[in-house]
């Protein structure tokens, strides 16, 4: 089951990765929003995303 982002739903739908422009996804299990194209991961911090770069985590190779 998909777990919804921790902040307002149409505010998620609206917002984009600052360095592509791309879509974001959420990964609930460490609270971010993934831009797969930018290999980066913004953090949610008290329900409101932090969408500087360099406060995004650099996205290591996961296998899933």
């Amino acid at each position: 089951m998909k777990k919804e982002p921790s902040l307002n739903p149409k505010l998620f739908e609206m917002l984009v990765c600052p360095v592509t422009k791309g879509p974001l996804r959420y990964d609930p299990e460490k609270n971010e929003l993934i831009s797969l194209r930018a290999k980066l991961a913004y953090p949610i911090r008290d329900g409101v995303p932090v969408m500087l770069a360099e406060e995004a985590r650099a996205l290591e190779e996961e296998t899933s």
